[in-house]
């Protein structure tokens, strides 16, 4: 008889992303549910990391970055949230942020120790906490105006917390947490004495309101890991480059995680990202301007068609209420419906909820707007025609 395999990981379904995506082949729908931008990013990056393929410089990059990254990374630190970062001890350059995310989890806990996650959450953060032997605390946000419930979070901390995980801006809801909040969590860790691990990969994509990194508040600079990824900035989610900025002992302990689980980043993306770091402002502010421009014509869409779209000022996402149209079907029905019948992939939201703090909601779906005009217009229009003929 053969032994058993990692019984955790084993047992871990298919990912709703496989199979929204899957369906969405089958079917030829259009895809909104995958996160990723259907055109390329900068090519003066991409030129970059082209000449820089063919300077001889292929070997293995430094452990924590290479020095000009690390360099650029400070620099964005203090030209957009005002953070002083010594880029030879306090920033270590990952595999994408998900490596960052799975490093500084591995830096952080030890089995026992408990986590406070935020639902609805991304999809890796749980998985990674149970595998590390970790203790999640779920609290949801309240819904539809994604409010965060103080007295269920003040009561998710205790002496065991070792560390929060927040997404801000956040996926799948698009939430901004405001400086008020910031300042709320803030306090609960300084009364716990606990870590907050930040996943800041959507910082330049917001829409009428302002990213606060956690780690500007007072008190926060020693307490605050901060995660962000060159694939959201600037459009090339197949890169998989990422940037931890920590307080340097806790720095030197994801670098020693990273070590373990892949060591080095590709250099010449390294060398391409530093450039886009280094891009002017006015690029950042365009970008954020193009995406805005992208969530108000599908949520504009969407409300014309009678469903009711959640409020987002940030990331890729918008989450829409699909009572109006469901016909008493759940979510995950639904998507499927839409995907099979009206030719568009969706994401059903409860996939970003946890059964282990109660049943889901069953009404809500996460549609991506990170795609081309024509191509949202057209999944409006396939959903308009298919209303029709039902």
């Amino acid at each position: 008889m053969t032994k058993p395999l990692n019984q955790q990981l084993e047992a871990l379904p298919t990912t709703i992303f496989t199979v929204m995506s899957a369906l969405a082949r089958e079917h030829n729908a259009i895809n909104l549910g995958q996160g990723f931008p259907d055109t390329e990013g900068p090519q003066d990056i991409v030129q970059t990391a082209v000449n820089a393929l063919l300077d001889g410089q292929n070997q293995y990059a430094p452990l924590t970055g290479l020095p000009e990254l690390r360099q650029a990374v400070a620099e964005s630190n203090r030209r957009f949230q005002g953070l002083n970062i010594n880029p030879d001890t306090e920033v270590v350059v990952t595999s994408g942020a998900t490596e960052a995310l799975a490093a500084s989890l591995m830096a952080l806990i030890e089995p026992g120790d408990e986590v406070v996650l935020i639902e609805p959450l991304y999809d890796t953060y749980l998985p990674v906490v149970l595998q590390l032997g970790g203790v999640p605390r779920l609290v949801r946000l309240e819904h539809p105006d994604w409010t965060l419930p103080r007295q269920a979070l003040a009561d998710a901390f205790s002496a065991r917390t070792k560390a929060i995980l927040l997404n801000t801006p956040m996926n799948p809801t698009g939430k901004v947490f405001t400086h008020d909040e910031l300042s709320f969590i803030a306090g609960l860790l300084r009364e716990h004495d606990a870590y907050a691990l930040c996943d800041e990969v959507y910082e330049h994509l917001t829409f009428g309101a302002k990213h606060i990194s956690l780690m500007t508040l007072p008190g926060m600079r020693e307490r605050c890991i901060r995660i962000g990824s060159a694939g959201k900035s600037f459009s090339m989610t197949g890169w998989k480059v990422g940037y931890v900025t920590a307080p340097a002992p806790v720095a030197s302990v994801i670098a020693k995680a990273h070590q373990n689980l892949v060591f080095a980043t590709a250099p010449n993306l390294q060398r391409a990202v530093a450039a886009g770091l280094r891009k002017d402002t006015g690029y950042f502010t365009q970008i954020a301007a193009d995406f805005a421009g992208k969530r108000d014509l599908l949520s504009d869409g969407l409300r014309k068609l009678g469903l009711d779209v959640l409020p987002c000022h940030g990331s890729y996402f918008v989450i829409a209420d699909i009572s109006p149209l469901a016909r008493g079907e759940d979510d995950m029905t639904f998507a499927k419906t839409l995907t099979i019948e009206a030719g568009v992939a969706t994401i059903p939201a409860s996939a970003f909820y946890s059964q282990l703090n109660g049943t889901p909601p069953a009404h809500l779906l996460r549609f991506a707007f990170c795609k081309q005009e024509q191509v949202l217009r057209d999944a409006l229009s396939r959903i308009e025609t298919w209303q029709k003929q039902r």
